[in-house]
């Protein structure tokens, strides 16, 4: 009995004349996950990929690297078979035994795809399930409430078999690569990553940009980030993340600022030297984790000062979201638990007691106007790290 892998995709179908760019597109990043797991062919017909020729004790890896696919919306394991009735059945009751031994509630569905098949879907769903019925006398037909449906596609290149409630869900969302790239403003924090990860299930391509101010900062919160950035490389196959030097350029704002003025010129030295490496790079876009009022400088008007030093899109996908949504999201996407380690990041050492809330253009611009603003980024870039990251 042969073992393959069937994956569907969802929106990639909606997308008419368009689409088999899209499908090659996925299929390029199915092919660059697998690479490093097992070699196997990966093609695509009838609107389903197709994974086989891989070593077999690797099909669970394999199912697992592909459930982190943007553009895969479900994955499973199934038998396969020539197309006829005999060897179906015979398929069935072999590969199905440790699902159907024990009592449960089931029921068939068949799928004719290939209309030459002698019987149509109705029929086989009839005829597989008797079959079924008689060979496992501890199941029971129910369709309208089953506890396991047995699928049966007929399709050009075979039979395939398989237990729908088996099945492992996909990501969703559109293939990396498909809308363009844009750069990630990474902090070590729970948010950032998860508006990477977000932005990302819509094909974009992502950089990474971390601000990293020894000694007052430690190696370790700049392994939390590059941590962070192995987990989301899980769903992107890679990610450039750039380590920026930050630590004189605090200590300038530090020292010549208004401390209530301090993290929002901060921050409008991060959106300028990121806008700079993300051109540098092709990106069209920076990425953020803020959420309207969940703290001081993420305010509306916090938020104009420092989104308006800056002449590209800024994408802010959590605006909107409350702390327990964004919290809930980085559990389900693994980023959670190095979040939350103990290592504080740039944005947190030099936190001023009251920052502003409410601040005014002008007012920011005065205040940043003592300090050699284009002498420091260019210092900050000059210093810039390079990592290459995988996962693992």
């Amino acid at each position: 009995m042969k073992e393959t892998i069937l994956a569907k995709y969802g929106e990639i179908i909606l997308k008419g004349g368009n689409r088999p760019r899209f499908e090659w597109m996925l299929i390029d990043n199915i092919k660059s996950a697998l690479k490093n797991v097992s070699k196997c062919r990966v093609t695509i017909r009838q609107a389903t990929i197709y994974v086989d020729g891989f070593d077999e004790d690797k099909i669970d890896l394999i199912v697992e690297r592909m459930s982190l696919i943007f553009g895969i919306t479900s994955v499973t394991k199934a038998a396969v078979c020539e197309k006829e009735l005999p060897v179906i059945f015979r398929t069935a009751k072999e590969y199905l035994k440790d699902d159907l031994s024990a009592p449960c509630r089931f029921k068939v569905e068949a799928k004719r795809a290939d209309k030459t098949f002698a019987m149509n879907s109705t029929e086989l769903s009839i005829a597989l399930g008797g079959e079924l019925d008689d060979a496992f006398p501890e199941i029971v037909c129910d369709v309208h409430n089953p506890e396991k449906t047995v699928k049966c596609e007929i399709r050009e290149n075979g039979a395939y078999i398989y237990i729908l409630q088996n099945r492992t869900e996909g990501q969703g969302g559109m293939p990396i690569g498909s809308g363009s790239k844009a750069t990630l403003l990474l902090s070590g924090g729970i948010d950032s990553p998860v508006a990477g990860h977000m932005i990302s299930k819509r094909g974009v391509t992502i950089d990474a940009v971390n601000f990293f101010s020894f000694p007052y900062t430690s190696d370790r919160a700049k392994e939390k980030v590059i941590e962070l950035a192995k987990i989301l490389a899980r769903y992107t196959s890679k990610l450039n993340l750039y380590i920026v030097p930050f630590t004189k350029i605090q200590l300038e704002i530090r020292d010549n600022c208004p401390e209530e003025y301090m993290t929002l010129i901060m921050r409008r030295f991060m959106m300028r030297i990121s806008e700079k490496l993300a051109r540098k790079n092709h990106s069209k876009a920076l990425i953020t984790g803020e959420s309207v009022g969940q703290v001081a400088s993420q305010t509306l008007a916090a938020l104009d000062v420092t989104n308006a030093v800056i002449d590209m899109p800024v994408l802010q996908p959590l605006i909107g979201m409350d702390k327990i949504e964004v919290i809930h999201r980085a559990e389900e996407i693994g980023t959670y638990d190095t979040s939350i380690l103990p290592y504080e990041d740039c944005c947190t050492v030099f936190t001023p007691k009251h920052p502003k809330v409410n601040p005014k253009r002008s007012d920011v611009e005065r205040v940043e106007s003592v300090l050699d603003t284009a002498a420091l980024e260019e210092e900050a870039l000059a210093g810039v790290e390079l990592i290459e990251v995988y996962p693992d």
